[in-house]
């Protein structure tokens, strides 16, 4: 396999654990805010998350930096496209 078919599948792998990262946040403040005891949900989702998450850029990595690298930019696209995607909707201002 090529070296940029490589890093295009370390980006995607970067995003699919981006993807499960953010998701993951975004359940556990649901379910922490109807929860008798947010904090055990919080932290919990906070190990478990970072666990997974961690062992992925580890996998995928693989000693080298430039998958390391293309895994980061693929997490920090996720990110983006969560804090896109969870953004309240503004309404078109009309000038009357």
């Amino acid at each position: 396999m090529n070296e940029t078919m490589t890093w295009g599948l370390a980006g995607l792998a970067g995003a699919a654990l981006g993807a499960l990262f953010f998701g993951g946040l975004w359940w556990t403040v649901r379910r922490g805010l109807a929860s008798s005891q947010p904090a055990l949900w919080l932290f919990g989702s906070l190990l478990l998350r970072m666990g997974a998450t961690l062992a992925g850029f580890y996998a995928v990595g693989g000693g080298d930096w430039r998958r390391l690298l293309a895994c980061l930019l693929g997490f920090v696209a996720a990110r983006l496209l969560a804090l896109r995607l969870g953004a309240p909707q503004r309404e078109a201002v009309h000038a009357a």
